[in-house]
């Protein structure tokens, strides 16, 4: 990408800090901002690892200074989930894992079983309020909850994505950089131990 593409993925930056956005839907409001609605003119998309440095230069510019509390919180929130699905081996993925999550931020933690609706059963077991969506030919079976974070004062989306337990192999494989795209408990306590 060159750097005439680099506003677009500045832009996208800001939404996704700013309005929780994910990735996709950041870079296309983005492209349809800057090219006044997308008449005519179709701009490139820049890539998630472009707006990945996008969006870290942009934290580290206009949150430096409640970023790193709200990950910290974030994290912890995730840490105690995984504790509560650890039967499922779950892995925390997303911003929260990459480091670039807000407090607008949802958490991903993917979950690995031989029947999706092993996990559906388990939460219903715990009394826990959710939505589902997916599975079969509608993609991965998605499991949304709310729940509240006291370190932030507020409530945060909880996506769990049930994925075939075979998959787990692929799970931690590195993206160009060598960065891992998704930790297990493990990992994550690390992470939170060396912060």
């Amino acid at each position: 990408m060159d750097d005439d593409d680099l506003p677009l993925a500045h832009h996208a930056a800001r939404l996704v800090v700013e309005e929780g956005l994910e990735y996709a839907e950041a870079k296309r409001k983005a492209a349809r901002q800057l090219t006044g609605g997308g008449r005519g003119r179709r701009a490139e998309l820049p890539s998630d690892d472009v707006l990945e440095d996008a969006v870290r230069e942009y934290l580290a510019i206009f949150a430096a200074d409640t970023q790193p509390g709200e990950l910290r919180a974030l994290r912890e929130l995730a840490q105690r989930w995984m504790q509560r699905v650890s039967e499922f081996r779950p892995h925390l993925g997303g911003a929260v894992w990459r480091g670039t999550a807000t407090r607008l931020s949802s958490l991903r933690i993917d979950l690995y079983c031989d029947e999706p609706k092993m996990v559906e059963i388990a939460f219903l077991n715990q009394g826990w309020d959710f939505d589902s969506r997916g599975g079969e030919r509608e993609g991965p079976f998605v499991l949304t909850l709310a729940a509240p974070c006291r370190a932030l004062g507020e409530s945060v989306t909880l996506h769990f994505i049930v994925h075939d337990a075979d998959a787990v192999r692929g799970a931690l494989q590195p993206d160009a950089r060598g960065q891992s795209w998704r930790g297990d408990l493990p990992a994550l306590n690390r992470l939170l131990a060396s912060t």
